[in-house]
């Protein structure tokens, strides 16, 4: 389960976790961000509990997009103890995802 992300919750619900974090940016009419939103709904269903998935809507939130200087969409930035520690630009297989959040929790 993904949670909608805003300017008004995204310190309590990224920056604040003690959780790695996810978090997609992504638009309505971007088919790259549509293709990987159900990859990123089964990534969220498979490591409930151990990561936090959120998304961005960058139509809604332009300054929160702009405050992480998203220029490509769909980008999918990594976040743990409050900072962006990796990011993964356009639309990618669902293996590079998992591996890349495998890496960053220290798996493998």
């Amino acid at each position: 389960m993904s949670i909608e992300l805003t300017e008004k919750n995204f310190k309590a619900e990224i920056l604040d976790a003690q959780t790695l974090s996810v978090v997609d940016f992504w638009a309505s009419w971007c088919m790259p961000c549509r293709m990987i939103a159900s990859i990123l709904d089964e990534i969220a269903q498979e490591y409930s509990g151990k990561i936090k998935l959120g998304k961005v809507n960058v139509d809604n939130e332009m300054k929160l997009a702009a405050q992480y200087s998203i220029m490509s969409i769909p980008a999918l930035l990594f976040f743990r103890n409050g900072q962006k520690v990796d990011e993964i630009i356009g639309a990618v297989p669902k293996e590079y995802i998992v591996e890349k959040i495998k890496t960053l929790q220290g798996e493998k």
